[in-house]
């Protein structure tokens, strides 16, 4: 072993110490030189070329670096004559000027008004940095201020004054006369500033003549919603247009005539137009024929009047009815045709008399009524229901003239009332989407109807049978609703086709219950069959809106229409 190691020993090993701390354990291990197979690369030239090219700027129609260059050496300017037509290079910076880069700086509108008033005012302002005066240099105070920042001296002058006990600076006598410029001066502030009264200024004649207008006005507006004021009277007029008023018996233009009866029990579909009313001004929003007979028609227009016209015999307007200061919404008859109800947009309800043309009694509660209804019943003929515009339903004694019981459930104004289960019931549809089944007589809701894909509801009809109830929904169908004791939606019939979405288009049925008939947006009356649902017949009737339709109580083919073009139609 002692001849191995002298062998590998150095030859330079100066001592045994120094050769025995070699061959130590704790020693590294020896290794062999290393070689490569690559040949040898002289990097000094490129080591000078990157010494020499870190110094000097980049040239900017290269288009590789050899090296990585600092920012300074990317956006340095370039050296020597450029081309004056040459286009704007990337060594140049991102321009987006013709006269270099421009940042954005985000100042508020108070900020920059603020330094730009004093600036003008002034002389120097901060810029947006906020960190440097700009400006006349001369002029600059030892601490900048701006236009909007007051001394402590100036806050406490003003605070005085608003005191009136400023005893440094004693107001002049001129100064305290409102009248003069001394006192405009010295009480002027800033718009934001809290109002102060202004002395009383003369008013001109006319000002004084609109104020106590004004002052009239608001006083009765706000006594009219107490339902401290009654409103004022409108003159009630009533014309007669027939030849007269009684017959050679003494009787009266209103009486029925006894042959009158149903001449079959099958009604028809009609054909063409046999007759046109036209004596409104403006669109006619309802019409109802004479109960059980229909030798007359009623109609309300948006004119503020009501016609009856003769059907059977001469086809004229036999009186006209004046009492409304606004449109006409609903009219309703009695079981026997001798009185009738008018709702209008003045807030009133009139009870009038057929025959003579009076009117018997005036209901209001302040708000529009949409719909009136007497109840069916002979022995409560006297009780009136209105459906208002407040979302209730009130319920009037016109005996007494009291208001006996309000319904108040529904959450938009009520648009219809329709009596079912032989009058202990009726159901109401409002703008809230929705149908509610009452009690007569209680306020409370027995059966509500609401889903969400249900659309508002502006006209309901009960079927001959009462066993259905025909809804007109504004998303352009009808459906049926059952009037038993669930009250379910009959989802095998469905009548749709029309258009009245935007339209309270009325529905009716045919007196024998065979067809379903509407009016729709576009001016035509819509007949369909009532066992398939299918649409059985289609009338061009009116150039506007066909806003109602009746079938005629007797005459089995014969319906009346009416629309906003202000004529009545009767069809055979």
């Amino acid at each position: 072993m002692d001849l191995l190691q002298s062998s590998y020993a150095p030859e330079d090993a100066s001592s045994p110490e120094e050769s025995a701390a070699d061959s130590s354990p704790d020693s590294s291990p020896l290794r062999l030189p290393s070689k490569s197979a690559a040949p040898a690369v002289d990097d000094t030239a490129l080591a000078l070329s990157a010494a020499a090219s870190a110094s000097r700027p980049l040239d900017p129609s290269l288009h590789l670096v050899a090296f990585n260059p600092t920012a300074d050496q990317l956006w340095a300017p370039i050296v020597g004559p450029q081309h004056p037509h040459a286009p704007i290079s990337s060594a140049s910076g991102n321009r987006n000027h013709k006269l270099g880069h421009v940042e954005d700086a985000a100042v508020l509108p108070f900020l920059f008004d603020e330094q730009y008033n004093t600036f003008h005012r002034f002389g120097y302002a901060s810029d947006p940095s906020g960190l440097h005066i700009v400006g006349d240099a001369q002029t600059q105070p030892p601490e900048p201020d701006t236009v909007y920042n007051l001394a402590p001296s100036e806050h406490k002058r003003r605070r005085l004054l608003a005191k009136g006990d400023n005893q440094e600076e004693p107001l002049p006598p001129e100064a305290r006369n409102p009248a003069s410029e001394d006192w405009v001066l010295h009480n002027k502030q800033s718009p934001w500033a809290g109002k102060k009264e202004a002395p009383p200024a003369e008013l001109t004649e006319e000002q004084k003549q609109y104020a106590e207008a004004h002052a009239a006005k608001k006083a009765e507006k706000e006594a009219r919603a107490e339902g401290k004021v009654e409103r004022a009277e409108v003159v009630v007029k009533s014309t007669f247009h027939g030849k007269e008023e009684r017959d050679y018996q003494g009787r009266s233009w209103i009486t029925p005539p006894k042959d009158a009866k149903a001449t079959n029990d099958h009604c028809y579909i009609p054909k063409r137009c046999v007759h046109e009313w036209v004596g409104h001004t403006k669109g006619v929003s309802a019409i109802r024929f004479f109960p059980k007979y229909g030798h007359l028609l009623l109609s309300a227009s948006m004119d503020c009047k009501i016609k009856i016209w003769d059907v059977l015999e001469s086809r004229t307007c036999m009186r006209t009815y004046m009492g409304h200061s606004k449109a006409v919404r609903d009219i309703s008859f009695s079981n026997d045709g001798t009185k009738f109800l008018s709702a209008g947009y003045d807030r009133n309800i009139q009870y009038w008399d057929t025959e003579t043309g009076q009117v018997i009694s005036t209901f209001s509660t302040g708000k529009v009524p949409y719909v009136v209804k007497l109840n069916p019943d002979e022995d409560k003929q006297h009780i009136l229901l209105a459906g208002m515009s407040d979302k209730k339903i009130v319920q009037w004694d016109m005996k007494s003239g009291q208001i006996t019981q309000e319904y108040d459930q529904h959450l938009g104004a009520v648009n219809t009332i329709t009596f079912v289960d032989n009058n202990r019931r009726f159901v109401t549809s409002s703008d809230d989407k929705s149908l509610r089944v009452w009690e007569f007589g209680i306020p409370v809701v027995i059966k509500y109807i609401s889903e969400p894909h249900m659309h508002s509801m502006p006209s309901i009809a009960l079927h001959p049978n009462s066993n259905w109830l025909a809804a007109q929904s504004l998303d352009n169908q009808i459906l049926i609703y059952s009037t038993k004791e669930r009250f379910q939606l009959n989802k095998k019939k469905r009548f749709a086709g029309h258009i009245v979405a935007g339209y309270a288009c009325q529905v009716n049925f045919s007196p024998d219950g065979r067809f379903v008939m509407s009016g729709d947006g576009e001016g035509s009356c819509w007949f369909w069959d009532w066992k398939s649902c299918r649409r059985f017949k289609t009338l061009k009737c009116h150039n506007g809106v066909c806003i109602g339709c009746e079938w005629h109580p007797l005459e089995t083919s014969k319906v009346a229409t009416c629309g906003w073009d202000g004529v009545i139609k009767y069809w055979d």
